[in-house]
């Protein structure tokens, strides 16, 4: 019995303890380390229409009865749309932009999309890493720049932009196949 109350004593001083000790984070310190900067040349195909799209609408606004675009204001689609050499279809794949993407313009002229998107390279020489963008893209502009914020793999911890040019769009469907030209610091 002696030795029961010994244990239980034990175990309180040791939870009493704890929060004296125990702290989440430890003090910050500044860690050197070597970057590198990567550039990347590849095209997005972002397809709506047909019996497998890449791009499916999730949710959608009850105030869009009038707008005919193929990508309403307010609308959100879910991606997986492949990521290519070229712009043609039957070009090599070689990895996949996954996320979402809301519609966020009210005047259609101006089409605007927020996205958050992770681009996983499934061939060459970055198979399995990938880097995410979470910026405003406005898709009428001819030269517009998507902010990098992060990455895994070979792009941990990268930041960058990428330079996006649409190379098709059909204004009909909303299919369209982008251009991107990504610069990395990692």
């Amino acid at each position: 019995m002696a030795r029961m109350e010994a244990f239980v004593y034990a175990l309180i001083i040791c939870a009493a303890m704890a929060p004296a000790y125990g702290e989440y984070y430890t003090e910050s310190r500044h860690v050197p380390r070597k970057e590198k900067m990567t550039r990347l040349h590849f095209f997005l195909h972002d397809i709506l229409s047909g019996k497998n799209p890449s791009a499916v609408k999730v949710a959608g606004s009850n105030r869009t009865e009038g707008d005919k675009s193929p990508t309403p204001f307010g609308s959100v689609y879910a991606i997986d749309d492949p990521l290519k050499e070229g712009p043609e279809p039957e070009s090599k794949t070689i990895g996949n932009a996954q996320g979402l993407y809301l519609s966020s313009s009210q005047d259609y002229s101006k089409f605007t999309i927020v996205m958050c998107v992770d681009f996983g390279f499934t061939e060459g020489k970055f198979k399995g890493s990938s880097f995410s963008v979470f910026s405003r893209n406005p898709v009428t502009e001819a030269d517009r720049e998507v902010a990098v914020v992060g990455g895994r793999g070979k792009f941990r911890m990268a930041g960058g932009f990428a330079k996006v040019k649409t190379s098709y769009f059909n204004a009909t469907t909303g299919d369209a196949i982008l251009e991107y030209k990504v610069t990395l610091i990692h």
